[in-house]
């Protein structure tokens, strides 16, 4: 049967409606922002709409009561005439009346006179005239805190959401660039293991165990954070091993994303091969920039006792100009930087082509650690499309390794390198000599503060400090007895 393909109007449409991989992810966000941006607008519109509203229905509530104290107004009027009030030019002792709320009666209830016969005029005077309707109302609707209309509070402006909206677009945004850099971090490690680790690769060739394990299935990476990994490399003669550490781009982090945008970085791996003790002769060299070179010259403890820069020659070629050397001895810099090695990588016409990478080479019989003599380099890493272009240095690494391993210097070179190790050993003697005397010497003068403290105690003090250490001596010389229980 014959295959039946969609049409190809239909390609784009699915390709849209079926996202894959990272721009899933950035469909996804777009579509929870703008999700939670029309629900904050339709809540403002909504609390907008019934502000319009507001006290719509309460007005006819308040009406109501109104009509109530008009018709027991008119039953009061038509049942018991209001007595007269008369207005007095003299001021009496008694203070304004106070009004009395009385509940509220209901039209059908007859008023008695009796209630009128003890009317004093004199009792209220001083007030102002009124209509009688108006007094009646007042009794007979009281006002309660309760019934009273409550200022209306304004609705919520939309501005007033704005900080949420930014803080959820930021976790949001925060929380894709994790999974997204955390990836793309990935998949540089694993481009660079599938270049120089896998079969028939650099590394496969040149030793003869890969990974941090036995087995055939052991991993090749060894992933120490989103943006550290490690590879381990042994069974070659001449090292122990070598230990391969990608310092990669904290692309996870959104803000260093963004700082790194402001500077820029690189991604970066570091080969560090420790060699055997028999293996290496006395070698300290060091090739990196000029600027570089001149501060590993300062802080690098082996290239400050040992190693100087090297002028260039004038009867061979040479690095580039960008580069500067540092070595123990012009002899051994010119046989370790043979012509094979500018014409493959450090030369005029090679660097520009292979050797953008190369950040700083490091080698020294008289390394400060665990391992005195090992071979360190520093390269560049490109992105996970063109790691082709940084084979012929990580050639380098086992170059070197067979170089120096077979390297011996002349009998006037090593002369010069041990008696200037001979040197450095004595100095290095002498500081700990120094160290020691002034530990002893601290030590002494905390003893003798000690005794002036105690001469300077009354004799009082120095009897209880005695009977003190009396004690303690004759409880330290008592016999220790054991108990045990009996049955």
């Amino acid at each position: 049967m014959a295959k039946q393909t969609s049409p190809l109007w239909l390609r784009p449409i699915t390709t849209i409606l079926t996202p894959r991989g990272e721009s899933l992810w950035y469909f996804l966000a777009i579509l929870s922002i703008l999700s939670v941006l029309g629900q904050e607008i339709t809540r403002c519109s909504g609390l907008g709409a019934a502000a319009d509203f507001e006290g719509f229905g309460d007005e006819g509530e308040e009406e109501e009561p109104s009509d109530s104290p008009q018709i027991s107004d008119l039953s009061f009027r038509s049942l018991v005439p209001p007595p007269p009030v008369t207005q007095s030019d003299f001021e009496t002792h008694h203070g304004p009346p106070h009004t009395a709320k009385s509940p509220p009666s209901s039209p059908s209830s007859d008023p008695s006179p009796k209630a009128f016969d003890y009317w004093d005029e004199d009792e209220f005077e001083g007030l102002p005239i009124t209509e009688p309707s108006e007094t009646l109302q007042e009794t007979s609707t009281p006002s309660s805190p309760a019934d009273e209309p409550k200022p209306a509070t304004p609705p919520p402006k939309g501005s007033s959401y704005t900080i949420e909206i930014v803080c959820i677009s930021f976790l949001t945004c925060f929380g894709i660039n994790y999974f997204t850099g955390k990836r793309e971090n990935e998949n540089i490690a694993l481009a660079w293991a599938a270049k120089f680790a896998t079969k028939d690769s650099i590394f496969e060739k040149n030793f003869s165990l890969l990974g941090t394990g036995d087995g055939t299935d052991t991993p090749l990476l060894l992933k120490e954070g989103p943006n550290v990994f490690k590879f381990y490399a042994s069974g070659r003669r001449y090292c122990h091993g070598l230990l391969a550490t990608m310092e990669l781009q904290s692309r996870h982090d959104l803000i260093s994303r963004i700082y790194n945008l402001i500077v820029p970085c690189k991604d970066e791996i570091n080969f560090e091969v420790y060699m055997n003790d028999d293996a290496m002769d006395h070698v300290v060299l060091a090739l990196a920039k000029k600027k570089a070179a001149k501060m590993m010259q300062k802080e690098v403890r082996d290239l400050q006792r040992f190693a100087n820069l090297v002028s260039p020659p004038s009867n061979r070629k040479w690095v580039v100009e960008e580069f500067a050397v540092i070595s123990e001895s012009r002899e051994v810099a010119g046989d370790l930087i043979s012509e094979t090695i500018l014409d493959q990588v450090f030369g005029d016409k090679a660097f520009e082509k292979f050797g953008k990478g190369f950040n700083y080479m490091h080698f020294s019989d008289q390394h400060s650690g665990p391992y005195k003599k090992m071979l360190l380099f520093k390269f560049a890493l490109p992105d996970a499309k063109h790691m082709a272009d940084m084979t012929r240095l990580v050639a380098l690494v086992p170059y070197y390794i067979d170089l120096i391993g077979r390297y011996k210097v002349s009998s006037q070179v090593r002369s010069k390198t041990e008696a200037a190790r001979a040197k450095v050993a004595q100095e290095i003697y002498k500081e700990h000599l120094n160290a020691r005397q002034e530990a002893l010497q601290k030590r002494k003068a905390d003893k003798k503060k000690m005794e002036e403290a105690e001469a300077k105690l009354s004799a009082e003090a120095l009897r209880k400090k005695e009977a003190k250490e009396k004690a303690r001596q004759m409880k330290k010389a008592m016999p220790k007895v054991k108990m045990t229980r009996g049955h």
